[in-house]
């Protein structure tokens, strides 16, 4: 089986002038501000590859396919939202991910990934960049006790839900499976949005309880449904990968732009 990729380098006047794994990572860390978060995962460097970098590659998730792109292209590390020692998960390195690790250790490629921290970030984040390609005006966070909020409220130009779905097709090239909650039988207008990409379905509850008219993430479950309907919250369910490849995009874009050195996109398709 054949796994579709879709690449981007991003043009820049190269330095030519390697960078360690350790400076990238502390750029990225202090950009993000990723030790303020307590997250699921380790954020930043995950796997030292020990050589010195010249070239990025960028993913949503560390899979052997973008490995293998990352080794094809040369580049010594990669980027990404979905890395490795997610708690709760066996510590030892075998099987699946024993091969990916040895794949980065035996071709010298560091590994960098960056979970919560790319999900909350109100510039280059992935909620920002989706509610920017949705036209949609963040104004605050659906928990509002949040510093740093990882899921966000917004506001749009009042439309139906069949015209925020096209507005999502044709943003993410894919068709979001919504769930209709009608008040009194009848539709309404959308204007109060939430928004949490990836696997946040069940934050539903608490776009209810902020008075949203919807709410946006990028899975459903056999739950979420029955949510929608009592809750009367239009759900759009988007694709976890969707609607977070906008903020590893624009992470690389920006260390581009900083370091001076190539950075390549590697979207390895995922219908999920």
């Amino acid at each position: 089986m054949t796994t579709k990729t879709t690449t981007h380098t991003k043009e820049v006047s190269t330095s030519n002038v390697p960078i360690s794994a350790q400076a990238l990572t502390q750029f990225c860390d202090d950009y993000l501000q990723a030790n303020a978060f307590k997250d699921y995962s380790p954020n930043g460097l995950q796997v030292d590859g020990g050589r010195p970098i010249t070239h990025i590659v960028t993913g949503v998730t560390a899979c052997e396919a973008l490995i293998d792109a990352a080794i094809e292209s040369g580049a010594e590390a990669i980027m990404v939202h979905h890395g490795y020692f997610w708690r709760g998960e066996d510590d030892t390195i075998t099987g699946m991910k024993g091969r990916r690790i040895r794949k980065l250790m035996q071709h010298g490629i560091s590994l960098i990934a960056y979970h919560l921290p790319l999900d909350a970030h109100p510039i280059i984040g992935n909620n920002a960049i989706l509610a920017k390609a949705l036209c949609l005006n963040i104004t605050g966070a659906l928990y509002p006790h949040e510093t740093h909020p990882v899921g966000n409220i917004a506001t749009c130009t009042p439309q139906s839900a069949d015209d925020l779905k096209a507005t999502i097709q044709k943003a993410l090239q894919r068709t979001p499976l919504h769930i209709p909650s009608y008040a009194d039988n009848k539709p309404r207008l959308i204007e109060r949005v939430g928004i949490c990409t990836g696997g946040a379905q069940d934050m539903i509850e608490q776009a209810a309880i902020m008075n949203c008219d919807a709410y946006i993430s990028g899975e459903i479950s056999e739950r979420t449904t029955h949510s929608a309907r009592e809750l009367s919250v239009d759900y759009f369910a988007c694709g976890h990968h969707a609607t977070e490849r906008g903020g590893i995009n624009a992470l690389g874009e920006l260390v581009s732009k900083h370091f001076g050195l190539p950075v390549t996109f590697i979207d390895i398709d995922n219908p999920a």
